[in-house]
């Protein structure tokens, strides 16, 4: 492991939001405001940690574990939160995108530094 890679893994905090652990307070956001998109009526329905073998000629070469998938009419997006991305990560998500860019597919990855969250308004007294 590299320093970065030290360093990425001992800032991120396991977070819990509904029920369920997320790898960091980044991953459990991104749940978050995938629930309120879906209350709003803007997704159909979304899924976490979902397993997906990346199969090259035949042959399965890795497991990838996307973080979310969001459903939407006629679109499936696959969304990967990263607060920093490896050189291992950087190969798997390549091979990802080789075997699943097609039409009514969407592949986004939403880098922490990046993510722009809703800002609340301050209440004046």
């Amino acid at each position: 492991m590299t320093y970065y890679q030290k360093t990425y893994f001992k800032n991120a905090k396991k977070s819990e939001y509904r029920g369920s652990i997320y790898d960091s307070k980044f991953e459990a956001q991104i749940a978050f405001d995938l629930d309120m998109m879906l209350k709003a009526g803007e997704i159909i329905k979304w899924e976490r940690q979902v397993k997906i073998p990346l199969i090259v000629n035949g042959y399965l070469v890795e497991n990838y574990y996307i973080d979310f998938i969001v459903y939407r009419d006629g679109e499936t997006e696959y969304i990967e939160a990263k607060g920093y991305p490896t050189p291992v990560w950087k190969i798997k998500w390549k091979l990802f995108e080789a075997l699943h860019t097609k039409p009514g597919n969407k592949l986004t990855v939403i880098m922490q530094g990046h993510y722009k969250l809703p800002r609340l308004r301050k209440i004046k007294k």
